[in-house]
């Protein structure tokens, strides 16, 4: 501490955050409990409704509260997917504006993927592969679906998510299930528009149809390899993508 630091005079709600979070963290409250009303919670801290209100809109943000109009807010416990989910404006917002950040956020992913879908190799049940060939199946659906080129382009992206956090689900660690789903939801804002050219949809089903056999065989070197061929080749090929279609 600098003593000749100026004393700040800080928000009455961060400190009615500050005592409602070290209730949470102390055991007194946990998660299915109500919190008290928000009368109660004035009495108690002498402090006037704003502040209060406040204080637990920022612990809905940061994951430790629900709060449902008309009834009394509940603790809820954080999971990965919360804890991963604070930072998500931010992530988006420096990715939009940092041409660098997204494309460290892409070898980020490369690696990632490539340790997830060894451990996806090892740990997978029958179960586990019949599963994710269903999760093939509906994105291979989605390609081809009836509808409007941009409802399909959306389910398809969706689907390509859903096939990747199956993956994620088979190594049984539920971060990496929160992590994976995070990347490819702040990426898929930048390459929404790569899916619309033609041949990626069937290259993007044809790669991940060989990352589904490299798991099925137990093979998780080859897996790696597969996965890591999915996600580095699409630089050069989508740029002559984009080329060939004005972009």
């Amino acid at each position: 501490m600098i003593e000749n630091e100026p004393i700040r005079r800080r928000k009455l709600s961060h400190e009615v955050l500050e005592r409602l979070l070290a209730r949470i963290t102390r055991g007194e409250l946990g998660a299915g409990d109500h919190l008290p009303s928000e009368r109660d919670l004035m009495s108690q801290y002498g402090v006037g409704r704003p502040a209060v209100r406040e204080a637990m809109q920022a612990l809905e943000r940061m994951g430790f509260l629900t709060i449902t109009h008309g009834e009394r807010a509940r603790i809820v416990a954080p999971t990965a997917r919360t804890m991963i989910d604070q930072v998500a404006l931010s992530a988006k917002h420096l990715l939009s504006t940092s041409p660098t950040s997204l494309e460290e956020l892409k070898e980020a992913r490369v690696f990632f993927e490539t340790g997830m879908v060894r451990l996806a190799a090892e740990r997978a049940s029958e179960a586990d592969i019949a599963r994710l060939r269903r999760r093939l199946a509906e994105h291979e659906a989605a390609a081809g679906a009836g509808v409007g080129p941009s409802a399909r382009r959306d389910d398809f992206l969706q689907k390509d998510m859903a096939y990747h956090r199956e993956i994620a689900a088979i190594s049984g660690n539920s971060i990496y299930v929160a992590l994976s789903e995070a990347m490819f939801e702040w990426l898929a804002q930048f390459h929404i528009r790569l899916v619309r050219l033609h041949g990626a949809e069937g290259l993007t089903l044809q790669e991940h149809a060989a990352i589904l056999e490299r798991i099925a065989a137990r093979d998780p070197a080859g897996a790696a390899e597969a996965m890591t061929a999915h996600l580095t080749r699409a630089n050069a090929l989508y740029r002559q993508f984009e080329r060939a279609a004005g972009n």
